[in-house]
């Protein structure tokens, strides 16, 4: 049955978003058997200043169910600032285009959805004494500004959907389908001698769901801190101590949702490597890699990894995508299903959980059917 908003789609790509955008927009083209993109052209043009605006063609965006994609994790766009050199875009400077975008289609659009796969501000989810709550704060003002639904993956605390009011939906997905999926092809492992590991506490639920999904088992680390020191505002780790199963020659998958640097992955995976562990792989669902390259490049060589799967969920530097570690899952087909089922007002729970395709999958390589 057709749902309200059945036809009416309209996608909004920002600059930060267009290749995944693009793909997202070809797929659903072809799934709707349609000629005409769905695509709306927004410019954001800046002044010298550096100040933006965006600019919405005036008609475009009537009646639409609109979704709005941005990638506030691009830090591969620039702009220029008072005729004096390029500025990298900030997170804050994505998360300010989407609100000027919200701006000047509200009042035309019959109803917009902002799409972040990676949360802006998720990892501000809560506040210690002195902290802004930045996550909470931006959720709040695209609610104001009339946003229906967020969607983003992997958010680093689902919790933080409680800043907002129940007019305001917010789905959360996991890529972990798409990742296993093209794990399970490419690999080689036993699937009876897997085992899915937690870095540290607040990865374990990853961990769990990853290790629910293959039927398997799951081990953890905890971070001793030296708790009589601060470290920008930390208490420094000590050590990663393992709790779990003897780890002689298994298949060790440790999965968290963000690599950063990367060296607390890169601390456990030389840790297990050293109990005995077999090949060891990582699952993230962002590899930002601010820092740590030639770190990881280092323990790859050293044979303390095999490879890192990730998503394009959001923006990957060149230097890192060329890395023969590095295994990128395109995500686009599973981001079309979402906005297409949910453009059709149908429900996207069935999008969320694909265990049965992997328990076939993985019965199938058992049986050297893959």
């Amino acid at each position: 049955m057709s749902g309200k908003y059945e036809n009416s789609l309209g996608l909004i790509v920002m600059d930060g978003c267009k290749e995944l955008g693009n793909s997202v927009n070809k797929k659903i083209m072809k799934k709707r058997d349609s000629k005409d993109s769905f695509i709306i052209p927004v410019t954001l043009p800046r002044f010298s200043n550096g100040e933006g605006k965006a600019i919405v063609k005036e008609g475009t965006a009537i009646d639409k169910d609109i979704y709005i994609l941005s990638d506030p994790g691009n830090y591969g766009l620039t702009y220029r600032m008072f005729n004096i050199k390029e500025q990298h875009m900030s997170p804050d400077d994505h998360y300010q285009d989407i609100k000027r975008v919200i701006s000047a289609i509200n009042g035309e659009a019959d109803r917009i959805t902002v799409v972040m796969p990676m949360l802006y501000a998720s990892r501000q989810h809560r506040r210690n004494a002195g902290e802004s709550l930045d996550c909470a704060l931006a959720l709040q003002e695209l609610q104001n500004l009339g946003v229906k639904r967020i969607i983003t993956y992997d958010v680093h605390d689902p919790s933080v959907q409680n800043a907002l009011s129940p007019s305001t939906s917010f789905e959360s997905f996991y890529p972990t389908n798409t990742m296993m999926q093209q794990f399970i092809k490419n690999e080689d492992f036993d699937p009876d001698n897997i085992l899915f590991i937690g870095p540290d506490n607040g990865a374990m639920g990853r961990a769990i769901y990853n290790a629910n999904m293959f039927n398997a088992d799951v081990g953890m680390f905890y971070k001793r801190r030296d708790l009589s020191k601060l470290v920008n505002g930390k208490s420094p780790v000590v050590a990663h101590e393992y709790l779990g199963k003897d780890l002689e020659g298994k298949t060790l998958v440790i999965v968290d949702d963000i690599i950063s640097s990367g060296d607390s992955m890169l601390d456990v995976a030389k840790d297990l490597k050293n109990k005995g562990a077999g090949k060891i792989y990582m699952f993230t669902s962002f590899a930002l890699f601010t820092d740590g390259v030639e770190e990881f490049n280092k323990a790859y060589i050293e044979g303390y990894f095999d490879s890192v799967y990730s998503t394009n969920l959001t923006y990957i530097d060149d230097d890192v995508a060329k890395m023969p570690w590095y295994k990128k899952v395109d995500c686009s087909g599973h981001l079309s299903d979402v906005i297409d089922t949910l453009n059709c007002s149908k429900s996207a729970e069935s999008l969320k959980n694909g265990k049965q395709k992997i328990l076939k999958m993985l019965k199938d390589k058992k049986e050297g059917k893959l």
